[in-house]
């Protein structure tokens, strides 16, 4: 476990475990539900990329919230692997990808929930994690019908970028190193 976050004012670390990882990363060019009530939904997919740019104060290049609004709450959003595969548990096959949640990173081994409140540190980059990222009610028509229900509590964390960086696949503790120029 290592102390690398802090709880809101107070300097009690969270501690997160050594094997926390991000997993995958995502970014959409539109929104498909927000902005679409009473309509049928948008279709800009969630492209998986290899690595994200963070921007402080910004968010996600090449992502639908990317914007010069340092107070927003969803600059980056983060989802669980686990709460994937547990929603996933007795469907039939094929199961809807973690993409479905139109999240920007999926961890594993990260408890989302504890760092709302908290500025925490991932690749060497910042966070503030602002609240819980709540289900919406297209979540039953985009995973399947009680899926809003089974995600209350587990709808991964909205946070907001504090310093600048890139987030790739790997483990959550290391940061990233730069590459030689070719």
């Amino acid at each position: 476990m290592h102390p690398i976050c802090r709880r809101g004012v107070s300097d009690v670390p969270v501690l997160i475990p050594a094997a926390a990882r991000i997993v995958r990363l995502f970014v959409s060019p539109g929104h498909n539900y927000v902005g679409h009530f009473g309509r049928e939904p948008g279709t800009h997919p969630m492209l998986e990329r290899a690595a994200v740019e963070c921007v402080a104060g910004h968010g996600l290049v090449g992502d639908r919230y990317f914007r010069p609004d340092p107070e927003a709450k969803g600059q980056i959003t983060f989802f669980a692997e686990e709460v994937h595969e547990r929603l996933c548990t007795g469907l039939p096959e094929p199961v809807p990808p973690p993409s479905v949640y139109r999240r920007n990173v999926l961890t594993r081994g990260l408890d989302l929930t504890s760092l709302i409140g908290t500025e925490f540190v991932l690749q060497g980059i910042r966070f503030f994690g602002t609240e819980e990222s709540r289900p919406c009610d297209w979540m039953d028509r985009a995973f399947c019908p009680g899926a809003r229900t089974r995600l209350a509590g587990n709808g991964g964390l909205r946070a907001r970028i504090l310093s600048d960086g890139v987030l790739r696949p790997g483990s959550v503790h290391e940061p990233l190193r730069a590459r030689a120029a070719a």
